[in-house]
C-alpha cells in the first residue's frame, strides 16, 4: 500500500520524489554564478486546476512536462540557455503520493531534457486543487545580446511551428469530457484527432533552438513565446519595436484535421491561431539579411510575415489582399476557404 504525505513527511516525500531523476534535492538557495561575460534571463510560470488544466483528461506527466516548458520557452525567447529551475506545488487532499510522483516526473523528465543544472522543489497544502508554481533562470553571451539587430521594417517574422492546433485539441477534449458525464462519448473522436489533443497535452519545444541560432549565426531582432495567441504576440511586438506588423492568412501553418474539426465545432481556424493560445511556439523576427541561412538551417519554421512602417499597425492579410486589424479585445472570424 502506497504511503501517503502524512506519513512521509515533507522532506522524506521531497527526497523520494527525487530519487533516480539525476537531480539532487535541497540545493539551496537556488543559484549559479555568471561568467563576466553572460547577462541572466529569469522567466516565470503558474499553472492553476480548473484554470490552466483539468485532471479528468489532463495526464499528470503530461501535466508535469509542459509545465517546465511554459518558463523554458519564455528564456529560449530571449535567446537563454536553461540553468535552473525552481517548483512549487500546491497539493490538494484528492492527490496521493504516487500521482504527485507521476507528475514530478515529467518536471524531472523535461528539466533534463532541456538542460537544467539544478532543480528545487517545495511542497505546500492547497484547498483549492492542484497549484504548478516554476520559476526559471538562463544564461546567454553578452556578445550575443550585444550582436542582437535592431527591428527594422521588412524583418522576416517566423513562427516555430502550427498555430491554433492546441485550442482546437482543447475543445475536443471538452466536448468528450461532457459526453463522457453524459454516458455518451466515443473514443474514436480522440483518435480521430489525435494530432490536435497531442498539441495541448503534449507540446513539442525544440530543446537545440538557442545553440542552433548560436552555431548559425542568426541572431534574431525580437523573440517572444506564443502562449495566448498570435494576436497577443504581434501586439507586443509592435508595443515593444515601434513598427507595424503584417502576417498572412494562407502563410499560418496549421495542423492536418484543424479545418475538418474547424468546420465540425463551428469554430474558425485561422480564429484559432490568432486568439486561442496554448500553442506554444517560438516566434522570432530575423533580419531579411539572413533569410537564406536562416531558410536553411531552420526549416522547422514558417515565415508568416513581416514587419513594417508603424502606421501599417498590427493587420493580418487575408488571401484576398485585405487587410485586418489585430485588436486585443479579439478576433473576428476570417474565412480562408
Amino acid at each position: 500500500m502506497a504511503q501517503t504525505f502524512t506519513e512521509l513527511g515533507r522532506i522524506e516525500a521531497i527526497r523520494q520524489l527525487f530519487e533516480g531523476t539525476g537531480f539532487r534535492p535541497f540545493e539551496e538557495p537556488l543559484w549559479f554564478e555568471a561568467k563576466p561575460q553572460e547577462c541572466i534571463a529569469t522567466a516565470s510560470a503558474l499553472l492553476l486546476e480548473g484554470i490552466d488544466f483539468d485532471l479528468v483528461y489532463f495526464p499528470l506527466q503530461h501535466l508535469g512536462r509542459k509545465a517546465v516548458l511554459r518558463a523554458t520557452g519564455e528564456l529560449y525567447a530571449v535567446l537563454a540557455r536553461p540553468e535552473t529551475l525552481s517548483v512549487q506545488l500546491g497539493v490538494s487532499a484528492k492527490l496521493d503520493f504516487p500521482q504527485v510522483q507521476e507528475l514530478w516526473s515529467g518536471i524531472a523528465t523535461a528539466a533534463k531534457e532541456h538542460g537544467y543544472k539544478r532543480l528545487s522543489l517545495e511542497l505546500q497544502p492547497s484547498r483549492n486543487g492542484l497549484t504548478v508554481a516554476l520559476s526559471a533562470t538562463g544564461r546567454h553571451s553578452a556578445a550575443v545580446s550585444a550582436a542582437r539587430p535592431k527591428p527594422q521594417s521588412k524583418d522576416l517574422i517566423c513562427v516555430s511551428g502550427a498555430l491554433g492546433a492546441a485550442f482546437l485539441g482543447l475543445q475536443v477534449l471538452e466536448r468528450e469530457r461532457l459526453k463522457f458525464e453524459q454516458g455518451g462519448n466515443d473514443p474514436k473522436v480522440l483518435e480521430q484527432y489525435k494530432m490536435l489533443v497531442g498539441s495541448y497535452l503534449r507540446p513539442e519545444l525544440g530543446a537545440g533552438t538557442v545553440a542552433q541560432l548560436e552555431e548559425s549565426g542568426v541572431t534574431p531582432s525580437q523573440g517572444y513565446f506564443v502562449t495566448r495567441g498570435l494576436a497577443d504576440a504581434l501586439l507586443r511586438l509592435r508595443r515593444d519595436t515601434g513598427l507595424g506588423a503584417k502576417v498572412y492568412a494562407d502563410k499560418i501553418p496549421f495542423e492536418g484535421g484543424s479545418f475538418a474539426l474547424g468546420k465540425e465545432l463551428d469554430l474558425d481556424p485561422v480564429s484559432a491561431a490568432m486568439n486561442g493560445g496554448e500553442d506554444y511556439r517560438l516566434l522570432y523576427t530575423v533580419p531579411i539579411a539572413q533569410f537564406e541561412q536562416f531558410r536553411k538551417d531552420f526549416q522547422a519554421f514558417d515565415i508568416i510575415g513581416h514587419l513594417a512602417q508603424p502606421e501599417a499597425g498590427a493587420v493580418l492579410v487575408s488571401p484576398d489582399g485585405l487587410e485586418h486589424p489585430v485588436s486585443a479585445q479579439g478576433w473576428t472570424s476570417l474565412n480562408t476557404e
